[in-house]
């Protein structure tokens, strides 16, 4: 029953990203047969951009169709489309910084762990923005107060035939944690330009911009890492899992924590189901007409992984579920030696929520690594059930963690952006905030 309801779920989502991009076609097609003939004859060439355009999309299809069918669903989906077939019953505002989101006894969540291997491992969130709101896609939406939850229980990792683990659910009605389902069009898209953030050579400048400083960082405050006992780090928000990856190769347990469903889908499906780099290809620029230097531009391929993730050590893993939820519980408490939040606390509905977790996390003279700018993903969010949004200033922030025992160590700006197309005409640049803060619980204000 649950494997049925998936596949027609999964089949329903696959139609509506394909049915959306093939109405953005025709929605070009139109507007040049609306031109004047002598026009027309300047831009003949746009018959065949219309028709390479069809054709990426088919080949992303196929690709979010493989990547679907490699992943065991752990509620039923279709169950979230309407009769229509128009989409998730969700609060549609979505937020990120984009441009258009083993430790079993640390907490009881569900795991995605990859095997050793002898492969090289390399480098390492959600989406865009192109104007700062409208194009920005997010790795967590809220579904709607009322709607029904779907939650998942406890899973380990199961290995399959290729030697690699993957997401097994025991069971899909008790409930551990919710999970995030964003409307599909809008999340396949930015999962696209997240790959490439993640997981492409094109997303390198970006990695070397988020990624390598706190690399760095963690490399200068844990000098002498123990493999018999390593130094433990959670990385909430971690999307694709990059850079939770990377840190666990430096030697540390490394956890990722992600609650959008599509994220997780897409994670599972690179770590677990990657046989080589550079295996898979993808389209990721074509839903975009707006600045592009050429048609080529637009629709050329990005090929990813960059590396082989298989080359993870046994100290990776990926928790899925809210981070309130889940972080919240006794078991948590004092648990971690560092906690790496990269493009993340700008990310709830109450920062001051998320950043007394994070102190209530962190071991005494555990360290937080934060890069942030503050977007507020609820910023713009106005509905019936008027969604609580803190949004406060970088000045408060730091007053926040102050009063949580926080001391502040290390401190600059740095300025990125966020799964960007680096050959487009417009990039959106963040002066993101660059900490590292030190938990110090005798000067900590509140009851932690």
């Amino acid at each position: 029953m649950l494997r049925a309801g998936w596949k027609s779920g999964r089949g329903i989502s696959l139609h509506i990203y394909q049915d959306a991009a093939e109405r953005d076609v025709e929605r070009y097609e139109r507007s040049f047969k609306m031109l004047p003939p002598a026009h027309k004859e300047i831009l003949f060439h746009l018959g065949l951009k219309y028709q390479r355009l069809r054709w990426c999309i088919s080949m992303n299809a196929a690709f979010i169709m493989k990547m679907l069918e490699a992943f065991e669903p752990p509620f039923d989906m279709s169950q979230y489309v309407d009769d229509g077939g128009r989409g998730y019953p969700v609060n549609v505002h979505e937020h990120s910084h984009t441009d258009c989101t083993h430790l079993s006894e640390k907490g009881d969540c569900s795991s995605i762990s990859t095997a050793k291997s002898n492969s090289l491992l390399h480098e390492r969130h959600d989406c865009p923005k192109e104007d700062a709101k409208i194009h920005e896609s997010s790795r967590e939406t809220n579904i709607k107060k009322g709607e029904e939850e779907h939650m998942v229980g406890c899973s380990q990792p199961v290995v399959n035939n290729m030697g690699m683990s993957q997401i097994t659910p025991r069971h899909s009605t008790p409930s551990l944690f919710m999970l995030n389902i964003p409307p599909p069009v809008d999340s396949v898209r930015c999962i696209l330009r997240n790959i490439v953030r993640d997981w492409a050579l094109e997303g390198k400048k970006e990695r070397d911009e988020c990624y390598k400083p706190i690399l760095e960082e963690l490399n200068r405050l844990f000098p002498n890492r123990s493999k018999q006992r390593p130094p433990s780090c959670l990385v909430p928000g971690a999307g694709l899992g990059r850079l939770a990856l990377e840190i666990s190769s430096l030697g540390f347990e490394s956890q990722g924590n992600e609650s959008s469903y599509y994220m997780l889908i897409c994670s599972s499906f690179i770590l677990n189901q990657t046989h080589e780099a550079n295996e898979w290809t993808i389209y990721p620029w074509i839903h975009n007409n707006c600045n592009s230097l050429s048609d080529n531009d637009q629709l050329r391929p990005v090929k990813f992984p960059d590396i082989h993730p298989s080359s993870v050590t046994e100290g990776f893993s990926m928790c899925a579920g809210d981070f309130v939820d889940i972080y919240s519980e006794e078991s948590q408490k004092c648990a971690w030696d560092a906690v790496v939040a990269c493009f993340f606390i700008d990310t709830g509905h109450n920062i001051v929520e998320y950043i007394e977790i994070i102190s209530k996390l962190l071991k005494d003279g555990g360290v937080w690594i934060n890069l942030c700018p503050l977007l507020y993903h609820f910023a713009d969010s106005y509905g019936p059930d008027d969604d609580m949004s803190i949004e406060i200033s970088l000045e408060d922030v730091k007053k926040v963690a102050y009063h949580y025992g926080f001391v502040m160590e290390m401190e600059n700006m740095i300025e990125t952006t966020y799964s960007a197309n680096t050959r487009a005409m417009m990039q959106n640049q963040y002066r993101a905030a660059f900490w590292t803060m030190r938990k110090n619980a005798s000067r900590s204000k509140a009851q932690i």
